[in-house]
């Protein structure tokens, strides 16, 4: 007996996260884990189901040398743990989908040559993502491979959102604004719906705060404004990523500092943000409990570039009925929350504290005029759904 299942990827840099989905009904998640550090100290973490401890080992180079061996190890794991699995539909987080794709599409060959053409305008993820895909594609010749866009999301933005004051042509080549984290949105707009549909038709700023961060406000289910632009570098101050800055920066590096564009791009992508500004870590957790003043630098700057631009999306959307919080840092780190939304009183938002410390849903105060919640985001579970639904879709062969 088989039991039709859907894996998804999510293939960084340097990792691959994969989920296991029993999809007979309502996709229900049987595994869970990552392969991190691929190609150089490569690390297994799983959870493979209740009656399965958690896995956690070190791993040869062979073993996951790039993502094509990353997933090969992958997939022993699943195939010991379940011999009955069948996999007929395997689904990716893709960060661009480009001008076009604004719903999860089947991977053909042409779409993945379109793919491929969008990697300069997502460099450090879009290549990833598609080696992901080449890879199970190998793995599963047999199986459905969706796609499914972090863009996707706010592809219906006014254009006034869009457009970047440049000459129009530009507009015509795609360089606008696209938004990005776009499955994490989708979830909790769509659990806001499930739990507050009052709320969800209104006026909504979802902040996603983690290694990337970005906020989106959403208008009765739907993006109108992203603090996210062409690329995910711009927005909020990130991980290792600069955020919104001058783009006369850029020329400055170049041509008073002699700089390549190679350089450029790996400072405001990999040496920026929070490491950048602290020069001792990208992790929130280390920051907070550092210490010292660079640390506590970074963070001010952190939260006061959320709070800006909490205001210019509330400003977008026409006022605020609610802040949701997601994302590792949004999720679990009270401090933040707190320093987030002290003194927002001006825009109708009151804190608990002693809700925002329990971690509640609700950790707005019972007199607060826009609610503060915390929304644990589930991106694997979007993609799963969409890639039944898409599995589904297709037509049935005859036998």
């Amino acid at each position: 007996m088989t039991l039709p299942v859907a894996l998804t990827l999510n293939a960084g840099s340097s990792s691959l996260k994969f989920s296991l989905y029993d999809i007979a009904g309502e996709p229900a998640q049987m595994a869970i884990g990552l392969v991190e550090n691929i190609g150089k100290q490569p690390r297994l973490k799983a959870t493979l189901g209740e009656a399965v401890p958690r896995v956690e080992r070190e791993l040869t180079t062979a073993e996951a040398s790039d993502h094509k061996s990353a997933l090969a190890t992958v997939l022993a794991l699943l195939r010991k743990h379940f011999p009955e699995a069948r996999a007929g539909v395997v689904g990716h987080r893709v960060v661009h989908g480009g001008p076009h794709y604004s719903e999860p599409m089947v991977v053909t060959d042409e779409v993945l040559a379109e793919l491929n053409g969008l990697s300069p305008f997502a460099p450090i993820h879009q290549p990833h993502n598609i080696a992901g895909i080449e890879a199970a594609r190998a793995a599963f010749p047999e199986a459905l491979q969706v796609a499914c866009f972090d863009t996707a999301f706010h592809r219906h933005h006014p254009r006034v959102n869009d457009v970047f004051a440049l000459p129009r042509e530009y507009y015509d080549k795609g360089v606008r604004r696209y938004g990005f984290h776009g499955l994490s949105y989708e979830y909790v707009s769509g659990e806001l719906k499930r739990i507050a549909p009052l709320l969800h038709a209104g006026r909504v700023v979802v902040a996603h705060l983690g290694n990337g961060a970005s906020m989106c406000g959403i208008l009765g289910g739907r993006s109108v404004a992203s603090t996210m632009g062409f690329t995910a570098l711009d927005g909020l101050p990130m991980g290792t990523r600069c955020g919104q800055v001058d783009p006369g920066v850029i020329f400055y590096m170049v041509q008073q500092e002699g700089r390549t564009i190679d350089e450029v791009r790996d400072i405001f992508y990999n040496k920026s943000g929070l490491l950048g500004l602290s020069g001792i870590s990208n992790d929130m957790r280390v920051l907070e409990s550092a210490g010292v003043e660079a640390a506590d630098e970074a963070i001010d700057y952190f939260v006061f570039r959320i709070r800006r631009e909490l205001g210019g999306l509330a400003a977008a959307l026409g006022g605020l009925d609610a802040l949701v919080f997601c994302g590792g840092i949004g999720e679990n780190s009270r401090k933040i929350r707190r320093r987030i939304c002290d003194g927002l009183d001006w825009i109708g938002l009151e804190l608990d504290h002693a809700r925002n410390d329990r971690n509640d849903r609700v950790i707005s105060t019972d007199f607060s005029r826009s609610h503060i919640m915390v929304i644990p985001t589930n991106e694997e579970i979007v993609i799963a759904r969409a890639a039944k639904r898409l599995l589904n879709a297709q037509p049935a062969v005859a036998a």
